[in-house]
């Protein structure tokens, strides 16, 4: 079965990453997790700029892993990813994974979001983390949910 149409853009305000984050890898991430064509931009920031978006748009003053800003589903998945580089890269260390890893896994996630899944209650996190765990594994990642 083929994946869904996707047209990316890659973007590094913080560049500090970049060579784990090939253009191919990050588009096969991301289509792993498409149900419909894609258009998508991920961009990936650094805590200054991971923070103001973070306080602008969901009133929370930090810097967080992954934000997901999803304009239209229906034809075409239409949605901003932000990844914070330095968070990604805290997380990674403390779960003790590599940061491809833990980069596959937010693109994966912040794509999940962007096609209407959530994870605000027991049921959908349930749902949206069964759906993380079996995109990861096929793409040759562990479960993100079970660390070492």
């Amino acid at each position: 079965m083929s994946k869904p149409e996707l047209s990316l853009s890659l973007q590094f305000a913080d560049a500090s990453h970049r060579a784990e984050l090939p253009r191919h890898q990050v588009a096969r991430w991301i289509r792993a997790a498409l149900e419909s064509p894609g258009e998508i931009t991920v961009r990936i920031v650094g805590a200054d700029e991971g923070r103001a978006l973070n306080r602008e748009y969901r009133a929370k003053d930090y810097a967080t892993n992954v934000l997901t800003f999803d304009y239209a589903i229906d034809p075409v998945v239409s949605a901003d990813l932000v990844l914070c580089a330095p968070v990604i890269a805290r997380e990674a260390a403390e779960l003790g994974i590599t940061l491809q890893a833990h980069y596959a896994h937010m693109l994966v996630h912040g794509t999940l979001h962007a096609q209407g899944f959530d994870h605000e209650d027991d049921d959908e996190a349930r749902l949206m983390e069964a759906r993380e765990t079996a995109l990861m594994q096929a793409l040759g990642f562990a479960d993100p949910y079970r660390h070492p």
